[in-house]
C-alpha cells in the first residue's frame, strides 16, 4: 500500500503494520489510522505518520533512550479496550515537541503515552492519572 505524506512523500507501507487506534490521539480524534516510519536506522526517534492525514507525523521515542526513568500501570479498561493481556505485545511510545531553530530544547509528553498491543495492532493515547509525569520533560538535560 502507498500512501502520501508530507514529511516523505510517497512511501510504501504494509497494510499488516498499520495501527488502529480506538481512542484517538489528544486533539486529532478523526484520525484512527497510523503507521511507524524509521527517522534512520540508528536513531531514537520513529515518525507515527497518520495514514489518513498526508501533514500529520509524530515524532516519538522512548524515555529509556533518554536514560529517563519512566514507568506508569495501565488502566484495565484500557488494556482491555486494546486487547492488550501481556507486557510483551505493548508497544509504549511517547510524542517527542521539536521547537524549530534549537532542538536542544526538545520536550517528551511523558504524562500521555502512547500504547500499543504488537499482536492486533490496536492503540490509543492515554493520560496517566494521579501521576506527577510532567507534558513537557527535557530530553535533553544542560
Amino acid at each position: 500500500m502507498n500512501i502520501n505524506t508530507t514529511k516523505f512523500g510517497e512511501i510504501q507501507i504494509d497494510e499488516n503494520l498499520v495501527f488502529n487506534f480506538v481512542e484517538p490521539i489528544i486533539g486529532f480524534e478523526h484520525l484512527k489510522k497510523y503507521v511507524l516510519v524509521e527517522h534512520s536506522e540508528s536513531s531514537a526517534f520513529k515518525w507515527l505518520q497518520s495514514v489518513e492525514d498526508p501533514a500529520l507525523a509524530f515524532p516519538v521515542t522512548s524515555p529509556a533512550f533518554f536514560d529517563i526513568d519512566y514507568q506508569f500501570e495501565i488502566p484495565t479498561d484500557k488494556a482491555e479496550k486494546i486487547g492488550l493481556s501481556n507486557v510483551e505485545s505493548l508497544i509504549s511510545l511517547n510524542i517527542v515537541t521539536i521547537p524549530a531553530g534549537n532542538p536542544r530544547l526538545s520536550t517528551i509528553n511523558l504524562l500521555a503515552p502512547i500504547i500499543i498491543n504488537a499482536t492486533n495492532r490496536e492503540g490509543m493515547q492515554i493520560i496517566l492519572s494521579n501521576s506527577n509525569y510532567p507534558v513537557k520533560e527535557r530530553l535533553i538535560k544542560d
